[in-house]
């Protein structure tokens, strides 16, 4: 089962997030795939919102 991580949002099969060493949650929405964070425009928004490094990977939209 894939999870996210409740602060970076990044989706991840652990229960611990790779990125943030915090508990993942198993009640996320929307998928979001950054290839190139440098050249995408949503990538720079959600930093901006997430207050959190983008870097390439998967990334939930809504983590509960």
């Amino acid at each position: 089962m894939m999870r996210a991580c409740r602060t970076c949002h990044r989706i991840t099969s652990s229960e611990i997030c790779p990125t943030c060493k915090i508990s993942t949650s198993q009640y996320w929405s929307g998928y979001l795939g950054i290839i190139d964070p440098e050249k995408s425009e949503i990538a720079k928004k959600l930093k901006d919102g997430w207050h959190t490094e983008i870097t390439p990977g998967q990334y939930a939209l809504k983590v509960r």
